[in-house]
């Protein structure tokens, strides 16, 4: 069977962010309490002019070749933060990427789970068409609202994945584990804007899940801690990925935990720095494994843990392959952190009751938005996007 797996990656968040310690200052917190014990120093912040169709096309945008835009035949968009309870966001991607018109789009949602599975799919539709090429996007807006627990765990961004034989990147190997259960730890009901959430109690089953998981997955495998050089945890704030690994840390020797933890600082320096991003979020922190990681060699086994909260979470292992960075776009984290705009918290909380509301039509200022795909407004109750 031919070797499928990711063979490029591409990350998009837009172009402000708030700093944490000026929130926490703001909120009346200890500023260690979201740096440290959340894990988080930096949030990114979305314009009216961005929603999820417009930063996966960003993301996707970087990665893709005029030949790839006419051989993809399947386009997958995962997100728990839908703009049509209908139509597909991946058909406004399939347009604005100027894919063929002879491919499927579809959308998929089960909270921050839903790219993991989209990969999956992916996978299991290029082994039973040779030669195919799937383009997966996970793209989200976490949103709690103003003044609330999970304020701290917002952000937003996109992450793109071309998916094809031979990949670049790494290989998704065939031993995925999975579970789910109808827990009540967060959801975001169709009349609300923002999530719901018990913080606490979601963070008691996402590590319940992973130990769960990672149970099973060393008994129907054989494989076990030893055979991982690292791990990429769904984060949606980095502390919560770092108590999950903890939990295992104790079935390996001191130097065996000391490498994991390097290595877990290396797949958490984005997701600090962005923040929650629901359905992208572990992809993002896979991303940042690969690049930040001093380590990482050609066959190397990464064990990925998505998890989404309602409840489903999945445990799989990936094998990196020669030259993987080839696949990640030449600087593309260092554009993006170093012409971020900084924005004060007044400033925030003014955007953050900006956007598209209700169905009446206006037009935002797209002049300010450096993004080359933007969301310039609402016509006739249709989103107006442009590239500029």
């Amino acid at each position: 069977m031919a070797q499928i797996g990711i063979d490029k990656m591409s990350f998009f968040s837009p172009h402000q962010y708030i700093d944490m310690t000026e929130l926490a200052n703001a909120r009346n917190e200890e500023p260690g309490k979201y740096l440290i014990g959340i894990g988080q120093t930096q949030q990114a912040v979305v314009p009216p002019t961005q929603d999820v169709v417009t930063m996966a096309v960003n993301a996707a945008d970087q990665i893709l070749t005029p030949a790839e835009r006419e051989e993809i035949d399947t386009i997958i968009f995962a997100t728990e933060s839908g703009i049509d309870n209908s139509k597909s966001a991946a058909v406004y991607a399939q347009r604005l990427l100027g894919l063929s018109p002879y491919a499927r789009t579809i959308e998929m949602k089960q909270a921050c789970y839903a790219g993991t599975y989209g990969l999956m799919q992916a996978r299991d539709y290029v082994a039973l068409h040779p030669g195919a090429k799937v383009l997966v996007m996970a793209s989200d807006i976490a949103r709690y609202g103003l003044h609330t627990p999970g304020e701290v765990t917002q952000g937003a961004g996109a992450v793109a994945m071309l998916v094809t034989e031979n990949p670049r990147i790494l290989t998704i190997n065939r031993d995925n584990q999975f579970m789910s259960r109808d827990v009540m730890d967060f959801w975001r009901p169709v009349y609300a804007e923002e999530a719901l959430v018990d913080g606490k109690y979601s963070a008691e089953v996402y590590r319940e899940f992973f130990r769960d998981l990672w149970a099973r997955y060393k008994e129907k495998t054989g494989l076990a801690i030893d055979d991982f050089k690292a791990f990429a945890f769904h984060l949606p704030f980095t502390k919560m990925g770092l108590k999950a690994l903890r939990d295992i840390l104790p079935e390996a020797d001191e130097a065996k935990q000391a490498l994991l933890l390097t290595e877990f600082e290396a797949s958490r320096v984005y997701n600090k720095r962005i923040g929650n991003l629901y359905t992208g979020s572990v992809y993002l922190s896979l991303y940042s494994l690969l690049e930040n990681s001093t380590t990482l060699t050609a066959g190397d086994r990464l064990g990925i843990f998505s998890y989404g909260s309602g409840a489903e979470g999945e445990f799989y292992s990936v094998e990196l392959q020669p030259n993987f960075r080839d696949g990640l776009v030449t600087g593309q984290m260092d554009h993006l952190f170093d012409s971020r705009e900084y924005m004060t918290i007044p400033d925030y909380e003014e955007n953050f009751m900006a956007g598209l509301h209700g169905a009446t039509d206006r037009e935002f200022d797209i002049t300010k938005d450096p993004a080359k795909f933007v969301l310039a407004g609402l016509k006739d109750q249709q989103r107006v996007y442009l590239a500029h």
